[in-house]
């Protein structure tokens, strides 16, 4: 990729009394929150930023706090995260993100497994959560960040001159690729997991804000089970079945 720049992995930055969400989880995940501090704590700058415009509406115009507190509203329900329960099906790959199934090609994966892969690609828009989690259980034994472009999420290059974090989970079955892409709205990867950190499938290691892509390979014999167009839910739709 052009102008990738050089990353070692580096701990990851978590607001006092935020869950350690990266680490193995000692009880299932069940359905009971829908906000997690440490999503939130992505947008603390947008947040602040939002509050002083909220002061001067105050001093100026009550008319421009209406559209003010919209934003506030919007940003809180970008940043939701709901608890999700992934299928304990030990072939099933899970989707790494929400959003809408983009394309399912084969291609070769030059980055780690430097062999022939199936790729399913992820559009999550401006509307769609953007936490990512692991598709499989699995060792994290790769993440290295990429400079790039901010292209259009659905442009047909994004996927090579985007912006990019990639990452590599090793299991039993082998080793699985996920990148993070931005887009054009989309200008910041999160990475709250590190290499060596041990995952269950569906739990959460980063997230992109506003507008992006995430990309799952898979072995050449793996069985998709999804097709282009298809909505999809991070941690929770089963996207392949391993042979």
């Amino acid at each position: 990729m052009e102008n990738e720049s050089k990353f070692e992995p580096f701990p990851a930055r978590r607001p006092a009394g935020a869950a350690v969400l990266d680490q193995p989880r000692t009880d299932p995940e069940t359905p009971r929150h829908f906000m997690r501090s440490q999503t939130l704590y992505e947008a603390r700058w947008i947040f602040a930023v939002l509050a002083l415009l909220a002061l001067a509406s105050l001093v100026t115009s009550l008319w421009l706090l209406v559209p003010v507190v919209i934003l506030i509203v919007y940003v809180f329900w970008f940043f939701r995260d709901p608890a999700r329960v992934a299928p304990s099906d030990p072939d099933a790959v899970l989707a790494a993100a929400d959003g809408t199934v983009a394309d399912i090609v084969e291609i070769d994966e030059p980055e780690i497994l430097n062999a022939r892969q199936k790729r399913v690609g992820i559009f999550l828009s401006v509307f769609d959560v953007h936490t990512n989690r692991a598709p499989v259980d699995g060792k994290i034994i790769y993440k290295k960040a990429h400079a790039g472009l901010c292209l259009d999420a659905r442009h047909a290059d994004c996927t090579t001159k985007n912006r990019a974090m990639t990452w590599a989970f090793e299991n039993a079955r082998g080793i699985f690729v996920v990148r993070q892409l931005t887009g054009m709205i989309a200008r910041r990867i999160v990475g709250w997991s590190n290499v060596g950190d041990e995952l269950k499938k569906g739990e959460h290691f980063g997230m992109i804000r506003f507008g992006s892509r995430t990309e799952v390979y898979l072995p050449l014999d793996a069985e998709v089970l999804v097709k282009v167009g298809d909505r999809v839910t991070g941690g929770t739709t089963v996207i392949a079945r391993l042979r």
